[in-house]
């Protein structure tokens, strides 16, 4: 199976299904660092970054958003002192897709790289 950071999201409809159960089990330890949240009854992924200063933080931030406009996927970024969160989910349909264990893994090669 082709790793989740080699991956390209598709293009994702209002009704694509929501990653399955066992898929999400299955694919979690490619990003262990990550945590599934609930948010407004939304299953999202959440990891927070951890930087030395607010320059880096902010460095950080734009190469994610780099990466997301190249993919048309779009996470949630806080930006703060020393740290930064991203979250991802499809909001399309109101929770996880592939696509959003795709970008954590991408955001995780943006962080490591």
């Amino acid at each position: 199976m082709e790793s989740l950071n080699q991956q390209s999201c598709e293009a994702c409809r209002a009704d694509a299904p929501k990653i399955s159960d066992d898929d999400l089990k299955t694919l979690m330890p490619q990003i262990p660092d990550w945590s599934v949240i609930v948010v407004d009854g939304v299953m999202q992924l959440q990891r927070e970054f951890g930087f030395s200063n607010f320059e880096q933080a902010m460095a950080f931030s734009n190469r994610v958003g780099d990466i997301a406009e190249a993919e048309g996927h779009h996470p949630a970024i806080l930006t703060e002192w020393g740290k930064v969160t991203v979250t991802w989910w499809s909001h399309k349909i109101r929770g996880l897709h592939k696509n959003d264990l795709i970008m954590a893994a991408r955001t995780d090669e943006v962080y490591g790289g």
